[in-house]
């Protein structure tokens, strides 16, 4: 009977703590904001869904006052989201900013299996983006929103803002896309090859040497030109998974959204190189750059930035970064996006 007694009790410690586990592998918030003091609007902490060109798709809106400037921000990639990193370093700007993160069809909490794939296109992601702004104007009053692309998303942010300039206070591109891809693989393969020399890596120069396809992403993690202070990508995998917002399922969907957005995404907008195709933008433009960025890589942004027509254009550097400034020096690139805030406040 005492053996009995034993197992019952040992069964019933591992189901409660499966039901733990359970419960906490399918726990999705957002950690509610205190209002600001003296402040004209109420304090938003809203993880929800938008309909957008006939599919779910979810926007986390966080900010101690809903009046304050908008910004949004359109993830790279593709396919890879942002909001799963948002607790790591937007907790700053939610003091002065309504920050909303979108992951977009086919990318992690918008992921789901039943996607048609003929609406992976940027012409699609393009009218998204730009009916999403305009769900947010109707929402919060009227007004041009601050939108910042990274990466893959550097490409849509910039075709918004030369398609629809009325919408937009200020363009801010991190990590921006700019050369053609050939031009970037060239550009990774010289500096890989240079770093892996340095580093006495014969096998990591034989790769980047052979003029065959291989997995730049790895050497460039190793080297530091994705992210300076890690050299796999598992750091921020390991961030993602503390995100209130996800659950560990939306988690695991992120692989598969990557997945499925990379087999299926089509540029159906422009061939070539976006700096050619974007030469002139009817609104302000501020490129955070990071110096040590090969994953979109920095000299392409400076000969775009050199070659763009705007009203008026900063490029910003951050000097102990490389693809992400936003989450390698968050204090940084929070004070850079006040300060872009501040500079069109006139608009």
């Amino acid at each position: 009977m005492t053996k009995l007694r034993a197992r019952i009790a040992v069964l019933a410690a591992i189901a409660l703590a499966l039901a733990a586990l359970a419960c906490w592998s399918l726990r999705v918030y957002t950690p509610a904001i205190a209002g600001r003091p003296n402040a004209p609007g109420e304090a938003i902490a809203s993880l929800e869904s938008v309909e957008l060109g006939g599919d779910r798709q979810w926007i986390l809106i966080r900010g101690r006052d809903r009046r304050a400037p908008i910004v949004l921000f359109l993830h790279g990639g593709p396919g890879m989201p942002m909001m799963y990193l948002a607790h790591a370093f937007q907790r700053s700007l939610e003091n002065d900013f309504l920050t909303v993160q979108w992951d977009r069809r086919g990318a992690g909490k918008s992921y789901s299996a039943d996607i048609d794939a003929s609406k992976m296109r940027m012409s699609r992601e393009i009218a998204d983006t730009i009916a999403l702004i305009e769900i947010l104007q109707r929402r919060f009053g009227a007004r041009q929103i601050i939108l910042v692309g990274h990466s893959y998303g550097s490409q849509l942010g910039t075709l918004v803002a030369q398609r629809r300039p009325d919408l937009i206070r200020a363009y801010v591109g991190v990590g921006q896309v700019a050369c053609k891809r050939a031009d970037e693989l060239a550009i990774q393969d010289a500096w890989i090859a240079q770093e892996a020399r340095r580093r006495g890596d014969t096998e990591a120069v034989a790769r980047a040497t052979s003029g065959k396809p291989y997995d730049r992403e790895s050497d460039l993690f190793r080297y530091g030109g994705e992210v300076v202070k890690f050299t796999s990508f598992v750091p921020l995998v390991l961030l993602g998974l503390r995100a209130p917002e996800y659950s560990l399922l939306d988690a695991y969907r992120v692989k598969q959204g990557v997945d499925f957005t990379h087999a299926h995404i089509r540029n159906d907008v422009f061939s070539g190189a976006l700096m050619d195709a974007a030469t002139k933008l009817d609104v302000p433009v501020y490129f955070f750059e990071g110096r040590r960025d090969y994953t979109a890589p920095f000299s392409c942004v400076q000969t775009y930035f050199n070659r763009l027509q705007a009203p008026s254009k900063k490029l910003v550097w951050f000097s102990s970064s490389a693809h992400f400034p936003f989450l390698e020096q968050p204090d940084e690139f929070a004070k850079a996006l006040r300060r872009v805030a501040a500079e069109t406040s006139g608009r």
